[in-house]
């Protein structure tokens, strides 16, 4: 098999329940998976960065000044979310490392591969998830 084809391979790989559970070739996928994000995260962290730089000139209009404003904050507020998920994402990573990634810190049972896929530094599995927001919202109602 040509290196060009085994890249393909990859590039078409999803992981399936077939597998043995969190195989090299599934930590592999979802480690990229995590690293992809979070190069895309740091990519648009940074042009937010070069963008509010650009933007800092005085607006004469109030309503176009408060406008700005209300758009910078917007941004900052979004990137400190997303400096957040960067944190969870270095976490899944080291959980990958590891060998820890892929189960569930509540139970110590797989987490969907399809949850996963879906949020992959997800860190409880479904039913731990959903247990979890049912005493959140209990506790949140006192």
């Amino acid at each position: 098999m040509s290196v060009a084809s085994a890249n393909t391979d990859e590039a078409d790989y999803k992981p399936s329940d077939d597998e043995t559970f969190m195989n090299p070739r599934q930590l592999g996928y979802f480690k990229q998976k995590l690293l992809d994000w979070k190069d895309e995260i740091l990519r648009e962290s940074r042009e937010t960065v070069s963008h509010l730089q650009k933007e800092t000139e005085n607006h004469p209009d109030l309503a176009d000044r408060a406008s700005s404003e209300t758009d910078r904050s917007l941004e900052l507020r979004t990137r400190d979310r997303q400096r957040k998920l960067i944190s969870k994402i270095d976490e899944a990573l080291r959980r990958v490392d590891d060998g820890s990634y892929g189960y569930c810190e509540e139970t110590g049972e797989p987490i969907g591969l399809a949850r996963l896929d879906a949020r992959p530094i997800a860190i409880l599995s479904l039913e731990a998830q959903e247990r979890h927001e049912r005493r959140e919202r209990v506790h949140r109602d006192d």
